[in-house]
């Protein structure tokens, strides 16, 4: 199903002739110099390319140029040639290794020759003859020497693709050895098959194409498919690697080409990174809006920690979506009906996600509705995290890196590797719920309420506090994930907690004694003054939630020195025996589930919020 869907995605991607997407046979690489020869196979001259890229603050360049070439081979340790573009050790003879193997670059060279002969020698082409003049004059013994090649030898053994050019004119361009290559490619002894996805009786592809750009992967590229071992080369399939699972050649040069695109920065929707997850997505249709609507919807506030690459891909999507990019970015409220004008909800939409598994790639979801549907998932999901904020500039849509960045100790500094590393299975699964409706995973919920239990909140020099421990993104998911969890069930017994802001008639216990918790800090803050160096929801708020009969009768004591103190003890005092009262004169519990330890945390963050009015001023100077 995900090959299919890949390579019907390629066959519109071929109908777009903005882009440069290489046709069966061929794929696109990066290629750093150009061998300029004259037709007597002479090198003339040696021409580096370079590229434009945006790295977030302005235009830079970049050593290599993205080009359509002859498929290139997979390599693991062997010696492999491709044929017209490869690095200096393969077209010059020449490497820096030779100290460890004194013929490493010649018996490669003499591969590259090979090949490169052989298939030149049926194009009737005198770019083809320059081309096989120039690999017989070469010697690699004597190639240091060359003034050309001395000139840039430097930079051809840092690394990097080449191909040739007759004066001046590329030889890819050549229609006889194209037609050269493509005989030869089809040509390669190949059992044939039914293949999997078009049920056609092809030649079967032996190796998949390397996929390039999922995260923490091989830079070379990974595979999607392969069997490299006899143990997976089941029904007595011995007579080639991909015959497990037949896939033309046709296909997986094409599903590759189509999933490349998506992961380059050619893409002008950007992937997405949830820890080692990277997610590509795209509609079976022509119109790229479908896509740049989704990456609005799935990433309204744009992803924390974004490369120059990514920040390159922004600017594209923004300069396509106009005015509603720019409202996205700036955190204003998502223009749902008009990012959805002149798009049609059933058209079939796709998003992938992938993570590096040793050599190849392991699949973390594969999710395909129509368009409509995962809109109105996504809408959803920021429907179920709407709670009363704690300042008006924060956002109102909070992407998914943003919540997996709330399990990580703001205290970390490199905190995207943080988030990266240790919660790397949870960013697959909290997308997938997202895009599924289905509950948020409990790992998730667990270690944000792990956070809570440790983290302290922080003073800046100012004598300012900065909610660290509870704040509103961590508030925000817990009433998301309680509400998730019950919504298929016939009963939610915390429904009336999860609101956007403060439910004073609800009863719950762990509810009324977060909102007692929150009384009882406040009125220690206005007893001592806001200079305290540890305050009771840094010494008690853990064991509070967990344990509550364990903590609330030594807090309840002090509060009666604090009440006494302070200018406005009277209002907490009421308000203390008030939540006491709702408690039914029943003991405190002495332990509370993860369930309801979230509860109390959303009465303690309600409680909070609601001591400010929307004009700034205290509650008790309204009262």
């Amino acid at each position: 199903m995900i090959l299919q869907s890949l390579y019907n995605y390629y066959q519109i991607l071929l109908k777009d002739d903005s882009l440069d997407i290489a046709p069966p046979g061929y794929s696109a690489a990066n290629v750093s110099f150009a061998l300029n020869l004259s037709p007597a196979g002479d090198l003339l001259d040696i021409f580096p390319f370079t590229s434009k890229f945006f790295d977030g603050k302005k235009e830079r360049e970049r050593n290599y140029r993205r080009m359509v070439v002859p498929e290139q081979v997979k390599r693991t340790v062997g010696i492999a040639a491709n044929f017209l573009c490869d690095n200096a050790a393969y077209v010059l003879g020449l490497s820096g290794k030779e100290a460890k193997d004194l013929n490493y670059a010649e018996k490669r060279f003499e591969a590259f020759r090979e090949l490169n002969t052989e298939i030149l020698a049926k194009a009737n082409s005198a770019v083809a003859r320059a081309v096989i003049a120039f690999l017989q004059k070469h010697d690699p013994q004597t190639a240091r020497q060359h003034p050309v090649i001395a000139r840039h030898l430097e930079a051809l053994l840092e690394g990097g693709n080449m191909i040739f050019q007759v004066n001046g004119q590329s030889v890819l361009d050549d229609p006889e050895i194209r037609r050269a290559w493509e005989e030869y490619k089809l040509g390669q002894e190949a059992v044939e098959m039914q293949c999997l996805v078009t049920g056609e009786v092809e030649p079967i592809a032996r190796l998949h194409p390397s996929i390039q750009g999922v995260r923490d992967a091989n830079p070379t590229g990974a595979s999607l498919v392969g069997f490299n071992e006899r143990a997976y080369e089941s029904y007595n399939r011995m007579k080639g690697q991909g015959l497990n699972s037949p896939v033309s050649q046709r296909v997986a040069s094409g599903y590759g080409v189509a999933l490349n695109y998506l992961l380059s920065n050619q893409n002008p929707n950007r992937k997405i990174y949830l820890g080692d997850t990277t997610v590509v997505y795209w509609a079976e249709s022509e119109d790229k809006r479908y896509a740049s609507a989704f990456a609005a919807f799935i990433n309204p506030e744009f992803l924390e920690g974004e490369s120059a690459e990514d920040q390159s891909a922004r600017k594209k999507v923004e300069k396509k979506m106009g005015e509603t990019a720019e409202k996205v970015q700036k955190g204003q409220a998502l223009d749902v009906a008009k990012l959805r004008e002149g798009l049609d909800d059933s058209t079939r939409f796709y998003v992938l996600g992938l993570a590096s598994n040793a050599a190849r790639l392991a699949v973390r979801f594969y999710l395909t509705e129509p368009f409509g549907v995962f809109a109105e998932r996504i809408m959803q999901h920021y429907e179920d995290l709407k709670i009363e904020k704690e300042f008006a500039n924060q956002p109102d849509y909070l992407s998914p890196y943003r919540i997996l960045a709330e399990c990580v100790s703001p205290k970390v500094t490199r905190r995207d590797e943080e988030v990266k590393s240790s919660w790397s299975l949870l960013g697959g699964a909290l997308m997938r719920a997202i895009l599924t409706g289905a509950p948020y995973p409990e790992g998730l919920y667990a270690a944000i309420l792990n956070r809570i239990r440790h983290d302290s909140d922080e003073t800046n020099e100012k004598g300012k506090t900065r909610s660290v421990k509870i704040n509103y993104v961590r508030a925000a998911y817990i009433k998301a994930h309680l509400l998730r969890k019950y919504r298929r069930q016939d009963h939610n017994p915390y429904q009336e907690a999860l609101q956007m802001s403060l439910n004073e008639s609800f009863t719950h216990p762990a509810y009324v004694l977060g909102r007692l918790f929150a009384v009882l800090e406040k009125a220690q803050r206005e007893a001592i003054g806001q200079n305290i160096n540890a305050t009771i929801k840094d010494r008690y708020f853990t064991s509070a939630c967990a344990t509550p009969a364990s903590v609330f009768p030594t807090l309840l004591r002090l509060a009666h020195h604090w009440t006494a103190k302070a200018e406005y003890g009277g209002i907490s005092d009421r308000r203390i025996q008030d939540l006491l009262g709702m408690l039914d004169a029943k003991p405190f519990p002495s332990r509370l589930t993860l369930e309801e330890q979230g509860v109390f945390v959303l009465g303690y963050y309600h409680q909070r919020a609601a001591f400010y009015a929307k004009n700034g001023e205290k509650a008790e100077e309204v009262e």
